[in-house]
């Protein structure tokens, strides 16, 4: 990125001046050196993001903001629906609520490390991965638009969990006001038989170990301690929430001609929040949020049963679930004053501080947990929202370390075989249905996941709590 087009606010945080179309700002939150290896392509995106009607304060770029489709990905925006704001597909991702959930297992390293093969071997082959991967679970029409509506509570009412999980779930693991009547039968179809799976592309679930601990108070409410083991499970709503991204994108692109929206870019496709197109996008992106919440709690009662077989001794608890692909309703200080606003988080992590009103009674002092996915071989991390950081990218933080590689060149790069024997070199164990696969996501094909976690807590916009190094890691 050419560095000379930023003014410099903070050593981790630089702005662009509103310009030709834009409305607002661009703000990203980076280090120096993060910012000349972000593509131009983040600063033109987060532009023409800047540019759309109703959009408040500023458009941000996280610290792993790289080049996606319309938005960047690890971008954030804000919409006010009484100044005319509007609703894109391409601002919240085609996998709708792709997200984290780390459940706590009461293990050591020492009880895991001893039967880790074993423990790779049974989750692999319990746990369906990969492209067009299919479950146990065949819903039928009733069941399907039941799911669309009850999320992760709709499962735990079938027997996968307990209701003690849902406490421990954004929006207590059932977002409102869902229309599955607005989800395309297509779309329904694709999933009618994927609930209880992990996917491809860089979906994983990983057995990680709590290697350093940076906030000990915080850390101690979150039942973390070094040398304790948990699994994190990173998915989303799998082909259901394709469908409804691809359904909508065409929908949008007649509804902002409609409304005489000059779109920057056609993958900007958009629609009024208030109108037909805008409600009906909300209503299918809420039914497939709960779409992956249902599916990662199904994915949590998997592992236990697996974890059950082998280490009887453990206890999965969810420490956190967090989504970031959403675009949801929330109250912000915009220009001193309250409002309601929309806010899209594509490849971005929600971060409320303490005391913050949907967080649950345990986090209100310390603040939300974060969820950090690493790469196979690298770091995840854990943070906590900050108090106060509403005025930061709408209380958002990063997801991941970010590409930095298209996946074409990381399969021109290395061989999936070459990757899985390096990791196991290093004790790290992979199993997964293809090396292609395995190949497009090598952690050389990611941004430095220790640097982008640094810069999202030198910026304030979620503190370090947790690093965790991966032990085995089930890749789609």
């Amino acid at each position: 990125m050419d560095i000379d087009r930023l003014e410099r606010l903070a050593e981790f945080a630089w702005r662009i001046a509103p310009a030709k179309s834009m409305r607002v700002p661009v703000v990203i939150y980076a280090d120096e050196e993060l910012i000349l290896t972000m593509d131009d392509k983040v600063c033109e995106q987060a532009m023409n993001v800047a540019s759309l009607p109703g959009i408040v304060d500023a458009c941000y770029a996280m610290p792993d903001a790289h080049w996606g489709y319309g938005f960047p990905i690890g971008g954030v925006a804000a919409f006010d629906p009484e100044r005319g704001g509007v609703i894109s597909a391409g601002g919240v991702g085609f996998d709708i609520s792709c997200g984290v959930r780390t459940l706590l297992t009461g293990l050591k390293r020492e009880e895991v490390e001893p039967i880790k093969n074993t423990l790779a071997e049974a989750l692999y082959s319990f746990i369906p991965a990969g492209v067009g991967s299919r479950g146990s679970i065949r819903l039928d029409k009733k069941a399907m638009d039941e799911m669309l509506l009850g999320g992760a509570a709709w499962a735990v009412g079938r027997g996968y969990g307990t209701a003690q999980d849902l406490t421990r779930i954004e929006e207590q693991g059932r977002m409102a006001q869902a229309m599955p009547g607005e989800v395309s039968d297509h779309a329904k179809e694709r999933q009618r038989e994927e609930m209880g799976t992990l996917g491809s592309g860089n979906h994983y679930l990983e057995v990680q170990e709590v290697a350093e601990i940076f906030d000990a108070e915080t850390a101690a409410v979150f039942n973390l301690a070094t040398g304790d083991v948990v699994v994190s499970i990173h998915c989303g709503s799998r082909g259901l929430g394709h469908q409804i991204g691809t359904d909508f994108l065409r929908h949008m692109q007649i509804a902002a001609a409609q409304h005489g929206i000059a779109l920057p870019d056609r993958e900007l496709a958009c629609a009024p929040l208030a109108s037909p197109v805008g409600q009906s996008y909300l209503g299918a992106m809420r039914a497939a949020i709960n779409c992956a919440l249902a599916n990662r709690q199904i994915l949590t009662h998997l592992t236990r049963q697996v974890f059950a077989n082998i280490l009887p001794k453990a206890h999965l608890e969810p420490l956190y679930d967090v989504s970031h692909n959403t675009c949801k309703l929330e109250e912000h200080r915009i220009d001193g004053k309250p409002q309601r606003v929309y806010v899209h988080r594509k490849g971005a992590t929600r971060a409320f501080g303490s005391d913050h009103p949907e967080l649950p009674a345990v986090f209100q002092n310390t603040g939300q947990p974060v969820l950090i996915g690493g790469s196979m071989g690298t770091s995840s991390y854990i943070l906590a929202g900050n108090p106060g950081n509403e005025q930061r990218a709408f209380a958002s933080a990063c997801h991941g370390a970010g590409r930095s590689m298209s996946r074409h060149q990381a399969t021109k790069t290395w061989r999936g075989r070459q990757v899985i024997d390096e990791l196991a070199g290093r004790g790290i164990i992979v199993r997964s249905p293809s090396q292609r696969g395995v190949a497009e996501e090598a952690p050389g094909a990611y941004k430095n996941v220790d640097a982008v976690v640094r810069a999202a807590d030198r910026a304030g916009l979620a503190r370090l709590v947790a690093r965790l190094k991966p032990m085995v890691c089930i890749k789609g």
